[in-house]
């Protein structure tokens, strides 16, 4: 499986493997065991990522946000065993949205400035690519947004 396959998947079904906006933190750890605090706050909500894949935990210990980063050369999941090439064309993502089925469109909110949005209407899934100057727009990042998920007030 291609990067491009496997994440056209993610925007299909807004899911990779236990990791999903609403899921338990508990859940998610589970599978892979416990990830790397990215920023180092004792208080919600709290960044914490497993190779390339960010996840944001809120107070409620529910994922609220899920980002993959795809700018670096190689792309880490806790999903796959192996490293996948980084920085997908912009091209080849759209040919995998297309193959899979996927109707995706392009996102004005994030296409300004040699940055350029795709977002999948059905499950909000974003796709940012990095547009240069010359050559062809490259895979910054693909997401998985919060859903305006409220925590319940602490008691």
């Amino acid at each position: 499986m291609m990067l491009t396959e496997l994440l056209a998947s993610v925007a299909r079904t807004a899911r990779l493997g236990p990791v999903h906006v609403d899921a338990s933190w508990d859940d998610v750890t589970a599978a892979p065991g416990e990830p790397r605090q990215m920023l180092r706050s004792r208080r919600p909500p709290r960044l914490f990522g497993y190779g390339d894949l960010e996840v944001l935990v809120r107070r409620c210990r529910q994922v609220r946000l899920v980002t993959v980063r795809t700018w670096t050369e190689t792309v880490e999941l806790p999903t796959h065993t192996r490293a996948f090439p980084g920085e997908p064309t912009e091209a080849d993502v759209v040919a995998a949205l297309d193959r899979s089925g996927c109707p995706w469109e392009v996102d004005a909110a994030h296409t300004f400035d040699g940055r350029r949005g795709l977002r999948v209407p059905a499950t909000s899934a974003l796709f940012v690519f990095a547009v240069p100057a010359t050559g062809e727009p490259r895979l910054h990042s693909m997401g998985l947004p919060d859903n305006g998920h409220r925590c319940p007030a602490a008691t």
